[in-house]
């Protein structure tokens, strides 16, 4: 009778390993991942948001180029007309000579705190137009994805990603919507069209 019920008892046990097992192995058992990637080369140079303030960012460079070039231009001038006015003993004393340098020296720092300032404020244009091509990107993913339901949605750039298979290319199909939902800013489509006027004058 004993024996029955340790031959019942380790049969139960058996019964019982195997379906932990079973369990654990059910659990373990990896899930087959739905991944695609993006080109980015191929998405900066065909969203019509990227082209739009790309040009928008060489409007605006060119613009702070022309500015300090004619700064730079204006603060030679001066220096020239002190130099020569110097050179026919012009300055009637030592004095006038000294304010006439301290204030060509002046000039020069005015424009090169211009400089800093413009630099500064267009790094920090190109820092929100960056941000808010990221977050029309995101937002964009996060639609587009309730129902492609992509585990990784991956951004390929230059050879971050060493080898990926072709059919998990979704950029053209990702570029196509979101040039479909983009709207240029009336501020930014103004600003791009006075240049391109001043550039067929």
């Amino acid at each position: 009778m004993a024996l029955v019920a340790g031959f019942v008892g380790l049969t139960s046990c058996d019964k019982k390993a195997e379906e932990e097992t079973k369990v654990v192995t059910e659990q373990e058992e990896p899930k087959e991942l739905k991944i695609a990637y993006v080109e980015i080369d191929t998405l900066m140079s065909q969203y019509q948001f990227c082209k739009d303030y790309t040009e928008l960012a060489n409007v605006e460079g060119e613009n702070i180029q022309r500015t300090l070039t004619g700064k730079q231009r204006t603060l030679e001038q001066h220096a020239a007309a002190m130099q020569k006015k110097y050179e026919s003993n012009g300055f009637t004393s030592q004095e006038e000579l000294t304010r006439a340098q301290q204030s060509l020296q002046t000039e020069q720092q005015a424009m090169q705190e211009l400089s800093e300032r413009l630099q500064a404020s267009f790094m920090e244009e190109q820092a929100k137009y960056n941000e808010e091509m990221r977050d029309s990107i995101q937002k964009f993913l996060k639609q587009y994805n309730k129902t492609k339901k992509y585990d990784f949605i991956m951004a390929k750039a230059g050879d971050n990603i060493l080898l990926a298979n072709p059919k998990y290319d979704i950029t053209a199909e990702v570029v196509k919507a979101l040039n479909k939902r983009y709207k240029i800013k009336p501020e930014v489509a103004e600003k791009i069209k006075k240049s391109d006027e001043k550039k067929k004058k």
